[in-house]
């Protein structure tokens, strides 16, 4: 039987975001209304003070605030073995800077699968944390997030050292 998932919601500069884990760990960080989240899960139970979703909020409220570059969470998301290995891909890249989804395809042994690379980036469900604001198109060029391009870009440039503004 699967475990139950908890859930709170954290104001952020860039808008309110669902939190999710499960006993395991983090299953999510969404932002509200973005592409492939409909909201919780009517099975879901609200737990504003659940140990793992407040030391998420912890440290993604530290994180807003330039006092943080790095998550030390347990992860736990839901996803196919491509996905999970896409997600662990994005991972690795550090804050401030940029991959291509070529560049990802290639680290995996799949350099064809660049855009598999991108619907799986797609889906990643823990926005921020797993950082699939830093993937780019060739060339830089600032392509698909399912937080929308001007949060992306507000994203990229708040870690290149600018002061984080509401796009």
């Amino acid at each position: 039987m699967p475990s139950s998932t908890f859930w709170s919601e954290l104001s952020t500069p860039l808008q309110t975001m669902v939190l999710a884990c499960s006993g395991t760990g983090m299953r999510g960080a969404w932002f509200v209304g973005q592409r492939h989240f409909d909201g919780p899960a009517p099975d879901w139970q609200r737990d504003d003070q659940h140990p793992l979703l407040q030391e998420a909020a912890t440290q993604l409220t530290d994180w807003y605030a330039g006092r943080r570059r790095a998550f030390h969470l347990p992860l736990a998301p839901d996803g196919t073995p491509f996905q999970q290995a896409v997600w662990a891909e994005l991972a690795r890249i550090g804050y401030g800077s940029t991959r291509t989804y070529g560049e990802v395809a290639a680290a995996l042994g799949r350099p064809a699968a660049s855009r598999a690379v991108g619907a799986a980036t797609g889906r990643n469900p823990l926005s921020i944390i797993i950082p699939c604001h830093r993937l780019v198109g060739r060339g830089g060029a600032l392509t698909g997030y399912a937080g929308g391009l001007d949060r992306k870009r507000t994203l990229l440039t708040f870690e290149s050292g600018a002061s984080l503004e509401t796009p």
